[in-house]
């Protein structure tokens, strides 16, 4: 309970603390949803996504996962990122936590031209965590993510990935993007994925961002498979939180 009531003190303070009335450099966060967004942040500017949790659920087996990237801007549209995070596994058998693999990227995108904005993710995730959550080899993933701003209230994306592991695999994501208000956002994705040995698989979903200030921004987001082989549900919330001029 301690760490739980730390952070619900170090959040108030965050929410609760003069809003500043512009943030010029903040690019975007990279949760929720699938992918991340084709930008990067300034030279020296840090971020932080926290899930609280995110969530799997498949065969009545339930994945929690709180998440943590942690996000530094190197200057060159250069990027660097760090992840982990603790997993709890219920329903196949006693509950298991443990801490996850740590996963290291570095993103590159370039100043938007015009309307259109990309960028490239590459990382790995070394077999590092508690065993029950332990890849048995290094994960290699390699990420592309294209954005159109069609007007200012509306956006299409688009997300490739490729990941080599344990069990190759590719994913391809649609997403649809509009802004409700100047803190309210709202999408939806549709998803397919192939499995090397498993096959094929498609997902739908949608998720809400709510700008809290210009330094925080908090989502919540659910998937559901549509077809083939995918979890039956994913989805959850988190925290973002921007550190930067």
């Amino acid at each position: 309970m301690g760490q739980i009531t730390a952070f619900a003190l170090f959040f108030g303070s965050l929410i609760s603390a003069p809003i500043q009335a512009q943030v010029d450099h903040n690019p975007g966060y990279d949760r929720p949803g699938l992918g991340f967004t084709p930008s990067v942040l300034q030279a020296g500017d840090f971020m932080l996504e926290q899930g609280l949790p995110d969530f799997s659920r498949d065969n009545g087996v339930s994945l929690y996962n709180a998440g943590t990237l942690l996000r530094l801007g190197v200057g060159q549209s250069l990027e660097l990122q760090l992840g982990t995070g603790w997993n709890r596994l219920e329903g196949a058998g006693p509950s298991t936590d443990g801490r996850s693999d740590t996963s290291l990227a570095v993103k590159f995108a370039p100043t938007a031209a015009g309307d259109v904005s990309w960028g490239v993710l590459a990382s790995i995730e070394l077999t590092d965590g508690a065993q029950a959550f332990r890849a048995e080899r290094d994960q290699y993933l390699l990420g592309a993510s294209i954005n159109w701003q069609r007007n200012e209230d509306h956006a299409l994306g688009i997300y490739m990935e490729a990941n080599h592991g344990d069990a190759n695999s590719q994913l391809l994501a649609i997403n649809d993007g509009w802004t409700l208000t100047p803190e309210l956002g709202m999408y939806i994705e549709l998803a397919a994925q192939h499995l090397d040995g498993i096959g094929h698989g498609s997902m739908g979903g949608a998720g809400l961002t709510w700008e809290v200030t210009p330094r925080v921004q908090l989502d919540a987001s659910v998937r559901h498979r549509l077809g083939g082989h995918a979890d039956s549900w994913q989805g959850g919330i988190g925290v973002a939180v921007y550190f930067g001029d």
